[in-house]
């Protein structure tokens, strides 16, 4: 390589990493400002304070039910989704992405357009008794749809790794289908499936916009950590950044053991 293009391309090096550094400090540098700005008088303060306690434990609840939801209907679809060639399954695959481009405040309009008092199926829930809208199971529901879409497709490709060959040999030496996707596909899709629950887990504690719009912000009743966020930003900004901290530290620490336990469970399998 000629000195002119070995220049070019220690320049081209260089400016991309620039941009990559820029990049890169765009994203730490505000999580490491919610530290600097946080003194220990005011952690201490905050993590005592009520919003934060009731906020706290509504979020864990509620998402805790949204996942169990999800991963109960969504594993199913998912090893469909899998198995399954052609146009009626890219369709399926089409519907189930699609939350995750619509902006979550139309998700939470769609969800009152649908499930509201007033909704298209409203009428039909009102006659039952059921009054979902601002009510805690309307944070779930919030939480189920837009966290669904990102289970469904991570355990659908995780799935895909199962060889039909390893599930025929189960079929043959006696096992039935329900048994050869527990004793096969589950174990060979694990790490997969885990990082599909948590990935699922974090969008539905992180959800704001669907959320607010349909269940409302009703402290103790529908307010999770990003709503009790935005509350306190009205009245206390320093309670506020505190509890902007704690959720990017539950955050963070989900990251870690999304780093650290699916090589241990591929470990494991083998």
């Amino acid at each position: 390589m000629s000195a002119t293009r070995r220049s070019r391309f220690e320049l081209f090096d260089g400016i991309g990493l620039a941009l990559a550094a820029c990049l890169l400090g765009l994203l730490v540098l505000p999580i490491v400002a919610l530290g600097l700005r946080t003194t220990p008088t005011d952690l201490l303060s905050g993590l005592r304070h009520p919003l934060f306690a009731s906020a706290l434990r509504l979020s864990l609840v509620t998402t805790a039910i949204s996942l169990g939801l999800v991963v109960v209907g969504g594993t199913p679809l998912a090893w469909w989704l899998a198995r399954t060639e052609g146009r009626g399954a890219r369709v399926v695959e089409t519907l189930v992405q699609l939350p995750i481009v619509v902006p979550p405040a139309a998700v939470g309009i769609a969800l009152i357009a649908a499930f509201g008092r007033f909704g298209v199926f409203g009428g039909a829930l009102t006659a039952v008794g059921v009054d979902l809208a601002f009510t805690p199971a309307a944070v779930v529901v919030a939480q189920v749809v837009v966290s669904s879409p990102f289970f469904v497709q991570a355990a659908a490709n995780a799935f895909r790794r199962v060889e039909p060959e390893a599930l025929d040999v189960a079929r043959t030496l006696g096992a039935s289908r329900w048994g050869a996707f527990v004793r096969v596909a589950v174990p060979t899709a694990l790490p997969g499936l885990f990082v599909a629950v948590t990935l699922a887990w974090a969008r539905a504690l992180g959800e704001f916009g669907a959320t607010i719009l349909f269940a409302g912000n009703e402290r103790g009743t529908t307010q999770t950590m990003p709503l009790a966020i935005y509350a306190a930003m009205q009245t206390d900004v320093h309670l506020a950044v505190v509890l902007a901290l704690a959720l990017a530290v539950m955050g963070g620490a989900l990251l870690l053991v999304l780093r650290l336990v699916p090589p241990g469970l591929e470990r494991w399998r083998r």
